[in-house]
């Protein structure tokens, strides 16, 4: 298994150009290739009897996607399916390749309507040079409900990749009744109405069954919500060569960890990591617990926890096995700077330190964080509390000479960055890889399908873990989770991959038991020793099983 790669759109037009300039595959192969993966993903959810004298009906728009989509209705039709194909849009517009195989197209049984938008859709003025067979009959958008009805399959071929506008007008009717029906959907490239570049949904979008996407997943295909309307993801190079869909100027991918390390039969507990945790403030008792316990439970060795002594006493009685660092307390109940000393003496000592979870906003505590930062000549990862600190003094991170980490949720993201949740959303793995760049950090960008950068501007897309996960403490348990897989000996970009992966794994273990409703981070916590089994014992069966949510045809 190699690690997929993710293209914008722009690559994936650079993708396309490059087999067409350089290696001479005309674009009407390109489209006939595209044309006929959909119909054999459709081959394999639905099997022949689904085709066979069924009902398609096909909503192209007058683009490539289009064209696309009259390929698929030729294949379906010449396999038996009764098909008809409503175009929307003005087909003048209609160009090229697609233009080709609508010409082909209408030389068949094939019903070919044309919808009216208003806007001089008609074609029965067009040169016989254009449109040699027949004209096209027009529609009213009033009688496609009444063919969706009468549909058993849709097909969506409206807009593809290159959508950057909210969706409107007709465009929006045809993707409104789309869904209403409830008819098995298939969308070809992309959900229309879904942005190919964030995943975001432009006002209303198709909800499919299936996606067929072509030469490489979009980072809308992968990311949510993008991924949820695309149903289950069926990819085809199209005939594309390795050279182009491996280019490495695509530099995203989904995250495929490295195989973990042998475990050492006579190892000791300083052989799998030793952590220091500094955590813990007088009303955060959950958050130094979750991340310190965390760090055993996903396979490190020596858990130390630095936290105010009111707090010390609960972590004991809950997880004995932490190593205790009671430390002096401000009037607040948050760690205070005069353990300076004693906490730079303890980092000596260990391997790496995680910085924040719980230490609470404090002022005294928080120049106490920046001093940690500045000096700790250790591998350290931040979270919680700690995040809001660097946001506040983000210049800290450019004088480490040691690895960095950061696990913000997207609300501390827009805090590090300055920029708003809305424009992360919008551009979230650009937003991602410049800051790990500036910074030259490693940062997890936690939500569904997290984002893992790196310092060379590498950006992975993790698959596991559910919604179920979105509960408190969820976030401490993947500091101590990635603390471990920093102790298994891989590199520090694989210990990440795996650490987030891990964490995932054991929230999709914990939801498969108990369901996703209600879980807990103590749910997450204790399975992650099994997650870590299967992980050790069942490699190839793990990372097949989540692969498969993108089918390779």
């Amino acid at each position: 298994m190699k690690n997929l790669k993710i293209a914008t759109v722009e690559q994936m037009r650079g993708c396309d150009s490059k087999a067409v300039e350089e290696y001479s595959v005309p674009d009407t192969i390109l489209m006939e290739n595209a044309g006929n993966a959909v119909y054999y993903a459709v081959l394999n959810e639905l099997k022949e009897s689904g085709i066979r004298n069924k009902k398609y009906v096909i909503f192209s728009g007058t683009g490539n996607n289009g064209g696309d989509g009259f390929v698929a209705a030729r294949k379906l039709r010449s396999m038996g399916a009764d098909v008809t194909v409503c175009i929307a849009g003005d087909v003048k517009r209609i160009k090229g390749s697609a233009l080709i195989n609508l010409n082909i197209l209408l030389h068949y049984d094939v019903n070919v309507l044309n919808l009216k938008t208003g806007r001089g859709g008609n074609v029965s003025g067009q040169s016989s040079q254009q449109f040699s067979v027949k004209p096209i009959a027009e529609k009213e958008i009033e009688d496609i409900a009444g063919i969706i009805e009468h549909a058993d399959v849709i097909v969506d071929a409206l807009f593809g990749t290159g959508l950057s506008r909210e969706v409107g007008g007709i465009y929006r009717t045809v993707i409104e009744l789309i869904n209403k029906s409830g008819k098995y959907t298939v969308s070809i490239d992309i959900p229309s109405g879904i942005n190919g570049n964030t995943g975001m949904v432009m006002g209303t979008a198709v909800k499919a069954d299936i996606a067929v996407t072509f030469g490489l997943p979009k980072i809308g295909n992968i990311l949510y919500p993008g991924f949820e309307y695309g149903g289950k993801l069926f990819l085809s190079h199209i005939s594309f060569i390795p050279a182009i869909y491996e280019d490495e100027s695509i530099t995203t991918a989904v995250s495929l960890p490295l195989p973990l390390p042998l475990r050492k039969p006579d190892g000791h507990k300083g052989d799998f990591g030793d952590a220091l945790f500094v955590a813990g403030a007088g009303s955060y008792y959950g958050a130094p617990f979750f991340s310190a316990y965390s760090f055993l439970k996903a396979g490190g060795g020596y858990s130390r926890l630095a936290a105010p002594a009111s707090v010390t006493p609960f972590v004991a009685e809950n997880g004995p096995e932490i190593v205790l660092a009671p430390m002096k307390q401000t009037d607040e109940g948050s760690i205070a700077y005069e353990n300076e000393k004693e906490l730079l003496e303890l980092v000596e000592k260990v391997d790496m330190v995680v910085l924040g979870p719980g230490i609470s906003l404090n002022g005294e505590t928080a120049k106490l964080a920046v001093k940690l930062i500045t000096e700790t000549a250790k591998p350290l990862i931040i979270d919680g509390d700690g995040l809001t600190v660097v946001s506040q003094n983000i210049e800290a991170l450019k004088g480490r000479h040691y690895y960095t980490i950061l696990t913000p949720h997207i609300g501390e993201m827009s805090r590090l960055t300055g920029k708003s949740i809305k424009e992360i959303n919008n551009n979230r793995v650009e937003v991602l890889r410049q800051f790990c760049i500036e910074y030259s950090v490693f940062t997890v960008l936690k939500g569904a399908h997290s984002l893992i950068g790196t310092p060379s501007g590498k950006i992975y897309v993790n698959l596991s873990g559910n919604s179920g996960m979105a509960s408190a403490g969820s976030g401490d348990v993947l500091t101590g989770t990635v603390a471990a897989a920093l102790g298994f000996g891989l590199p520090v970009e694989d210990a990440v991959k795996a650490g987030v992966f891990l964490h995932g794994y054991a929230g999709d273990l914990a939801a498969s038991v108990n369901g996703k409703d209600g879980m807990t981070a103590g749910d997450i916590l204790n399975n992650l020793p099994k997650a870590l089994k299967k992980y050790r014992e069942e490699y190839d069966k793990i990372f097949n099983n989540y692969y498969e949510k993108i089918t390779l045809l």
